[in-house]
């Protein structure tokens, strides 16, 4: 069983892309505890370098693949390995 946990953008916890909602989903960590730290983090850094990291991480994490989107043969094997 394939048990390694995936970087994506939340498509449901989002404010403008879902990086940091995605990175909440996948760290465990309420997304509104990373937002308050990414805004303290830009007003520490002189808001450019924090802009900059933010549209890179939008740029290079990948949305969540939806249901549609697998081939049918890997759905198939991910719907077996939950029963």
């Amino acid at each position: 069983m394939n048990t390694t946990k995936k970087l994506y953008k939340s498509d449901t916890n989002q404010v403008f892309s879902g990086v940091i909602g995605g990175v909440g989903e996948y760290l465990d960590i309420d997304a509104t505890v990373l937002r308050l730290a990414y805004v303290l983090i830009t007003i520490a850094t002189g808001v450019f370098p924090a802009i900059i990291a933010y549209l890179i991480a939008v740029a290079i994490v990948p949305q969540k693949p939806r249901v549609h989107d697998i081939p049918k043969s890997e759905y198939s094997e991910k719907k077996e390995e939950t029963k």
